[in-house]
């Protein structure tokens, strides 16, 4: 099995993992995890599993058996934002979360065990925008991509690209491929020549309420009856439909106010 991007790589043991670097898993920390679930089951079809309990309860999100991103509950003490996660796969989280800090990042969770699945670090690079790192324990499989309810990209939205994007390439080892424009700031990072995510700088137009944050792409059969859906459920459009180079896109968030994006891709 490969990823969206076809970044997998056998294993002794014939299972699949993922290549360093790669978005490799999606994960959203909710309040009500009953009303997510009902949410999120009715637009992709999502079932859910109980997962590991590193940080209190959590629930893998299935479509036909196979795991494809993960939902958790927020504290209630801690105001923190409801906001889908990307993270990126790694062979050694702790050396990957060492290389974050000596690079001027933050480690604000972890590292630590998530039961027998693997190891995590939650981290946030110089702009703060908050990623996670996973190191999947041996045997695990490179969950299932392509398809409508699963994960298709993840984008940073920061003030600028140019000191951002080297942090992720010294952190990730990925190779920068800026967009050539005086109109528009953004780098698409690379692995082995394949795209892997993007960052875009916006400077100003950034909400400084908000802060650079990242945005998962989940493909969908048709952006405007998902995003017609939404609404039905109690979530917000925030922008789109509409058509882009790679599709037609949709931003959209949950009813507790976490934004991700709706992807029909092109073709």
């Amino acid at each position: 099995m490969t990823d969206a991007r076809g970044n997998a790589r056998p294993n002794g043991d014939g299972s699949a993992r993922h290549t360093p670097g790669t978005p490799c898993w999606v994960s959203l920390m909710a309040r009500g995890l009953a009303a997510t679930e009902q949410f999120y089951g009715a637009l992709f079809g999502w079932e859910f599993r109980p997962g590991p309990r590193p940080l209190g309860p959590y629930v893998r999100a299935v479509l036909d058996g196979h795991a494809v991103a993960g939902i958790g509950v927020l504290p209630p003490d801690r105001r923190l934002p409801v906001a889908w996660t990307p993270y990126f796969a790694s062979d050694d989280v702790d050396l990957t979360a060492e290389s974050v800090r000596s690079c001027g990042g933050t480690v604000g969770v972890g590292p630590l065990d998530a039961d027998d699945a693997g190891r995590l670090a939650l981290a946030s690079d110089p702009s703060g925008a908050v990623f996670g790192i996973w190191q999947a324990a041996d045997g695990a499989v490179a969950g299932v991509t392509g398809r409508p309810g699963t994960p298709a990209w993840n984008e940073l939205t920061t003030y600028e690209t140019t000191n951002v994007a080297k942090f992720y390439e010294t952190v990730f080892g990925y190779d920068e491929d800026p967009v050539v424009s005086t109109d528009l700031d953004y780098v698409t990072l690379r692995l082995d020549g394949r795209p892997v995510t993007g960052v875009h700088g916006v400077g100003n137009a950034l909400p400084r309420d908000r802060g650079p944050y990242w945005t998962t792409y989940f493909t969908v059969a048709d952006t405007d009856d998902a995003a017609d859906q939404v609404l039905h459920l109690g979530g917000q459009v925030l922008g789109g439909p509409r058509d882009t180079e790679h599709g037609r896109v949709a931003t959209v968030a949950d009813p507790e106010g976490a934004r991700f994006a709706l992807v029909r891709k092109a073709g």
